[in-house]
């Protein structure tokens, strides 16, 4: 992991979270996926330089609804929450998320208001090709956030808060269906965030055999379950890689090869 350049991104249940983190590691910064309820002092200890709450499927007002932890929007970083990450933000910082007249999923155009943070790269009266998936939608505005996008079903499609860094937008930036996606990424990761494009699968293969060299002695011996599948295969491959012979294997047979 390159220090400095980190975003940990909350999942909530979005069918599209891998895709989020895909979307980043190829704008070359490192991220990591970590539960929606994360405990605070977990994410404090990861030390992020920038948080990314995903989409999901629930209502924020849904008994059993993931929820963040309050303390994340005071970490002092750039926050975008992306779909129901936007409604959970708007709703935890003091804004309020309604049922939406209609469902929408599916294909929308978004109006820019203000070429502002994410919006950024795009100016005042644009319209962007843009993917919606979601039932619930902002109605009110957190106090210090200002409308910065719009579409015909969302009146508040993306909202900001350019002081503390935090950004939410309704629609799904990841998705090919949002054709400049890719942009607004960018835009929140080097121009809200300020970090750079220093990571890659190489550089995350060299880091990962000095940190398994670090941890373990010389003359000590590690142990590896080995199924078979993708990731124990990638483990044991670095850890061997790192340490050689001091590596003992395991085949388990967990009977789904």
């Amino acid at each position: 992991m390159s220090s400095g350049n980190f975003v940990l991104i909350l999942d909530f249940g979005s069918q599209y979270t891998q895709l989020i983190a895909r979307r980043v590691r190829e704008a070359e910064v490192y991220c990591e996926i970590h539960p929606g309820n994360a405990p605070l002092s977990t994410i404090q200890a990861r030390k992020p330089n920038a948080v990314v709450l995903s989409g999901g499927p629930q209502s924020v007002y849904d008994k059993d609804s993931p929820q963040c932890d309050r303390g994340v929007f005071d970490l002092g970083v750039p926050v975008l929450g992306i779909c129901y990450g936007q409604q959970l933000l708007a709703h935890q910082l003091g804004g309020k998320v309604s049922p939406s007249s209609e469902r929408e999923y599916g294909a929308a155009q978004l109006e820019v208001d203000q070429s502002l943070g994410i919006l950024s790269p795009f100016p005042r009266g644009e319209k962007l090709a843009v993917w919606m998936s979601h039932g619930d939608s902002i109605t009110e505005l957190p106090p210090g956030f200002v409308r910065i996008g719009h579409s015909d079903n969302a009146p508040f499609a993306a909202i900001g808060n350019a002081e503390r860094k935090i950004y939410g937008i309704q629609f799904h930036p990841e998705v090919a269906h949002t054709p400049r996606g890719r942009d607004l990424l960018d835009a929140f990761l080097f121009k809200v965030a300020g970090l750079k494009p220093d990571w890659t699968p190489s550089s995350f293969v060299e880091s990962s055999l000095k940190h398994i060299r670090q941890m373990v002695g010389p003359n000590e011996k590690v142990l590896c379950a080995l199924s078979g599948g993708v990731d124990s295969a990638v483990a044991a491959v670095l850890t061997h890689r790192a340490i050689g012979d001091q590596l003992v294997c395991v085949f388990v047979d967990n009977g789904v090869l």
